[in-house]
């Protein structure tokens, strides 16, 4: 079993930066591919970025890629989500999962989730 623990999460104006942290806990963290996804108010869960268990594949949204880094210490049983050039349009709950299988985009297949970590983007 895996437990995950989200952080760094805050308010920040447009065009600023966060970095997002996620910590687990067990022996089987390098085992897993790590996603994260967002929920908006009064919208879905969306898919955000997602890394292989060993860290040498990532996986981006359109909304992401260029803007959004994903990357994972397994020594530290931690993965991060590095966002750069925030907009309001991020703000948002995010979540980190965890999921043995390689449908990395689909939150209906992840086995673990945090309890998500709020982000504020202001105009």
């Amino acid at each position: 079993q895996v437990q995950l623990v989200e952080s760094g999460g805050g308010l920040v104006q447009a065009g600023g930066f966060l970095r997002l942290s996620c910590a687990a806990s067990g022996r089987t963290f390098s085992s897993y591919n790590l996603g994260w996804f967002r929920q908006a108010p009064g919208k879905e869960l969306e898919f955000v970025a997602a890394i292989s268990w060993g860290g040498s594949n990532t996986y981006y949204a359109d909304s992401a890629k260029g803007r959004f880094t994903i990357s994972r210490d397994n020594a530290k049983n931690t993965a991060y989500l590095q966002m750069n050039n925030l907009n309001p349009e991020d703000t948002a709950v995010y979540y980190c999962a965890a999921v043995r299988g390689d449908n990395l985009s689909s939150d209906k297949d992840y086995d673990y989730w945090g309890q998500g970590t709020q982000v504020t983007v202001s105009s």
